[in-house]
């Protein structure tokens, strides 16, 4: 694990497990693996509103979990470096709390 790769997997633990919304932002994470999307395209995806998805993207924003580009309507949002090295901890989060 790099330097730093224990508080991050403490607080993607939290914003997954330990807070209202973790399932949100789990879809949210998955997603967003599987390639970069805007709001409303996850919103569309997930099947929820459009504001709630804003919300559960600017949590995980400023937690350095994801990242974006561009700017108004056309931002794209894609998982930072640092989630991605530290997505087999997320998938570990999931096991325990939704025994996937």
């Amino acid at each position: 694990m790099s330097e730093g790769a224990g508080s991050f997997k403490y607080i993607l633990g939290w914003l997954i497990a330990g807070t209202r919304g973790g399932e949100t932002r789990a879809k949210i994470i998955e997603a967003l693996r599987e390639q970069p999307r805007n709001a409303n395209q996850l919103a569309n995806l997930l099947g929820t509103d459009y504001r709630n998805v804003r919300h559960h993207l600017e949590v995980l924003q400023k937690n350095n979990i994801i990242t974006s580009a561009g700017d108004g309507y056309g931002v794209t949002y894609f998982l930072t470096p640092a989630m991605e090295r530290n997505y087999g901890a997320f998938e570990e989060i999931l096991k325990k709390v939704w025994k996937k």
